[in-house]
This record gives C-alpha cells, sequence and structure tokens, in this order.
C-alpha cells in the first residue's frame, strides 16, 4: 500500500462509512486509529462503562506521544505523576491499542497497590443525601440501599423497581449475574414522587435528561454533583471528613455491613453483582470486628423491629422486660 493510499485509508477508513452506535458518537473527535479499536470492542461485547474509559485515556495518550510508538507510550506512562493502580488501568487500555494494530509492544508492569476504606457512617451517608434535591436525593438513596454500582442505578427504568415490595432489578454491569434487591420504604416514597412529579413512562429512564440520555453520561453527571454536594455539606456543617466520602464509597458501605450482618460471602458476591469472590473480598477486607463501634437501638413491638431492619439493624437479643435489642455498626 502506497503512502498515499494509506493516508487515503486513516481519512476515509471503511469502517467508518457503518454507522457507529448512538451512544458512542461523541467518541467520533478521536482519531481513526483510536476509533477502530473502540469500535471493535463494542462489536466484540465490551460494554459502555469499559470501553468509554479506554477511550479517554488512549485519547489522553495519544494528545501527548505516538500510540504506534510502543518504547514511547511506555516511557511516557512511567513519567506522569499517577498511582501505580491508574497507570495499570492505562496500561491495560493501550494493550487493547496494541493487539488491535498488531504492533510489537513489552508491556510494563504496576503492581496494584489496595488501600483500606474507611467505611461511612450511616448518619454521615444520610446528612449528605437530606441536602439534595429531589433527583439527587434519589440516585444517591438507590445506591446507597442496594450497593448497586452508580452506572446500574443510572441505567433503572421506571419498570425495573415495584413500588408495592420495593424490589428493583438492575441491569448488571461487568458480566455480573442477574439480581434482586431492595429498596427501603422511605426511598421507594421518593421514587413514587419523583416518577409521579416528572410523568415518566413505564420504559423512561429515571435520571435521564434532555442532553444526558446515555447510563455512563448519566453517572458520571450525578457523581460529579455527589463531589460538589459532599463538599458543600462538609462547608455547612465544619466536617471537613466529609470531603472523604466518595460516591462509590456507599457501595463498599453496603457490601461490607452485608457481610457484617449475614457472615455469607457467597451472598455478598452475589448481592454485589461480582463475577469472582476475589473481587468481592476487596469489599470486605476492610472489616475490624474487634475494634467496631456499634449503634444500639430497642424494640418493642414488631411494627419497631421492622422499622429498625430497614434501617440495616441486626438482631441480638431479647432483654428480660421483653425489649429486642438490635444493632449495627457506626
Amino acid at each position: 500500500m502506497t503512502l498515499q493510499n494509506k493516508t487515503s485509508f486513516a481519512k476515509n477508513p471503511q469502517w467508518v462509512q457503518v454507522p457507529p452506535p448512538a451512544s458512542l458518537l461523541n467518541l467520533m473527535r478521536f482519531q481513526p486509529r483510536v476509533l477502530a479499536v473502540l469500535l471493535h470492542l463494542k462489536s466484540s461485547g465490551y460494554c459502555e462503562s469499559s470501553i468509554l474509559p479506554y477511550g479517554r485515556r488512549l485519547r489522553y495518550l495519544a494528545r501527548h506521544v505516538c500510540l504506534d510508538d510502543p518504547e514511547r507510550v511506555n516511557s511516557f506512562i512511567s513519567t506522569r505523576n499517577w498511582t501505580s493502580n491508574y497507570k495499570g488501568n492505562v496500561v491495560l487500555a493501550y494493550a487493547h491499542y496494541v493487539r488491535f494494530h498488531g504492533l510489537v509492544w513489552k508491556s510494563p508492569c504496576y503492581q496494584r497497590v489496595d488501600r483500606e476504606f474507611k467505611i461511612p457512617s450511616s448518619e454521615d451517608v444520610a446528612a449528605i443525601i437530606s441536602h439534595a434535591k429531589l433527583k439527587g436525593a434519589l440516585f444517591y438513596s438507590v445506591v446507597s440501599d442496594t450497593g448497586m454500582r452508580p452506572i446500574e442505578a443510572s441505567g433503572l427504568r421506571v419498570k425495573d423497581v415495584d413500588v408495592e415490595s420495593g424490589e428493583v432489578r438492575p441491569t448488571t454491569a461487568k458480566g455480573g449475574s442477574a439480581r434482586k434487591l431492595r429498596l427501603k420504604n422511605s426511598t421507594v416514597a421518593m421514587w413514587k414522587r419523583y416518577v409521579e412529579t416528572h410523568k415518566l413512562k413505564l420504559d423512561s429512564l429515571v435520571f435521564a435528561t434532555p442532553h444526558y440520555q446515555e447510563p455512563y453520561k448519566i453517572a458520571k453527571l450525578l457523581e460529579d454533583n455527589w463531589t460538589r454536594l459532599r463538599n458543600s455539606v462538609a462547608e455547612k456543617l465544619q466536617k471537613p471528613e466529609l470531603r472523604h466520602i466518595r460516591l462509590y464509597d456507599l457501595r463498599h458501605a453496603f457490601g461490607t455491613r452485608t457481610y457484617l450482618r449475614t457472615k455469607d460471602l457467597v451472598f455478598t458476591k452475589h448481592v454485589l453483582g461480582h463475577r469472582s469472590v476475589n473481587s468481592t473480598l476487596r469489599y470486605i477486607h476492610v472489616l475490624d470486628v474487634e475494634s467496631q463501634e456499634w449503634t444500639c437501638k430497642t424494640a418493642k413491638d414488631t411494627d419497631e423491629a421492622k422499622s429498625l431492619v430497614e434501617q440495616n439493624f441486626e438482631y441480638v437479643a431479647t432483654s428480660p422486660d421483653g425489649l429486642m435489642l438490635f444493632r449495627k455498626p457506626k
């Protein structure tokens, strides 16, 4: 192939003649060789929540170094002030580019470094959510109640929630098994109010906006909103520790407390939508049961006991005077 033909192919590659999926139209601004990789991943069954981060990382590399020069790419990544974990993610994105275009490349190895998560207290999370507007409060409550990934919550449709039972069936991301979760009564009430206020149809994406119709974009928008909300509440309440609560920490908190309550690793794996127990273990190792502090409450009848269970309290015992004792981690 002559240089002229190569240039012509780069400007008008045949695969661009086939309209890409609507959800990937925003990637058309990428250079053709990057876009070819992303469309190949799409046709190979990769989900958008994986494809789009790969695209962003490849686009960043392309702005600073020639992607067809693997040695220069390796050198560039090594000089960035990134964590070892993020460098590994960039290397993974570039590996797809290398394989697709048949380049010779020796992949660098960046050892993943796990860190201990400080699980946010239910009270701190509730304080942040209470300052959100209805849409944000509903989204963050769904994530907190169920431990869904934000990308899963952002893809919920009206029909996915049974308002009578509070059961919700999300479309599981990252190839996990289908699962049924449960919302608290207060979240179901918010859900009904939001759906009725906006007159949403059964097939409507609940958290979509006129400008954000794709689950990945919706999740990113609401995650950015969480950061602003969290920082605002931290300043208002004079609690700087709130600034360290990420939206994804709500999922970690759910997984940790589910295991603490059930002592069942397989069940915890299922409700988190993991394919591997190894992934679930990353949500469990944060436990320090011996030093665990507890919030304790009592219930004198079935209704009060039911309310405490819905708030993730676990039954401990019944006192001599007939009061039921419950507890949950702070």
